[in-house]
């Protein structure tokens, strides 16, 4: 039970998201109307792939300095399951500004800068299978995702506060809970981020474990 406390906490939390995101009250808003509710699985699954993205690059870090297979593994498993939530805070933010901003990709500069980094971690993957030699893959992959973490921060969390967008909290837009959100909203909220975080994680874990029994089925044959 102490090594699996978290999935039951992370099931629970997902739960309760769920169910209270799509029932519970939220303050009737013009334009967002209904679609606030999009706040409980966009903005976590955001915060759930900058979460994974950190685990990921102290893995490379890790492994850079102490050159074991088994920190390889773990950032580049971490880096795919952040790359998924990307891709679905993508496909949910299109959604919820297709109904609030009349277009699903506006040239909105954080949306670009989003779509910019997504690619640069995409090439991350292209460079892992570029290679046949796993030493020297493990390695530059490993060199790789430190510069893309490195340019994914300041695309996503610092170029778009210097110019006007459409996002709450960029370019001079005041945040979104600052106005929008109610005090109910963010028991609901708060939850929610830890939820797709230990969501995130544990899927990770389990590709990680499957990964690892791989290559230890291929060490033995």
């Amino acid at each position: 039970m102490r090594k699996i406390w978290w999935k039951f906490l992370a099931s629970g939390l997902l739960l309760y998201t769920v169910i209270f995101g799509l029932i519970g009250d939220v303050p009737r808003q013009p334009i967002l109307n209904e679609t606030i509710r999009n706040v409980y699985f966009h903005v976590p699954m955001w915060f759930g792939m900058m979460a994974l993205m950190i685990s990921s690059l102290t893995y490379s870090i890790k492994y850079l300095r102490q050159g074991q297979t088994q920190d390889d593994v773990y950032a580049v498993e971490f880096a795919n399951v952040a790359i998924v939530f990307g891709v679905l805070g993508f496909i949910t933010g299109s959604l919820w500004g297709n109904y609030t901003w009349g277009d699903p990709l506006p040239k909105d500069p954080k949306i670009i800068a989003v779509e910019v980094g997504l690619l640069i971690y995409s090439a991350y993957f292209v460079l892992r299978g570029s290679f046949e030699d796993e030493q020297k893959k493990a390695r530059l992959s490993a060199v790789y995702n430190i510069f893309a973490f490195a340019s994914f921060m300041p695309l996503v969390w610092i170029l778009p506060r210097l110019t006007d967008s459409l996002h709450p909290g960029n370019g001079g837009n005041p945040a979104f809970g600052k106005y929008d959100m109610d005090s109910n909203m963010r028991m609901v909220f708060y939850p929610a981020i830890l939820a797709w975080i230990l969501v995130g994680v544990w899927i990770a874990s389990l590709r990680i474990r499957i990964k690892l029994l791989n290559n230890h089925l291929q060490e033995n044959i």
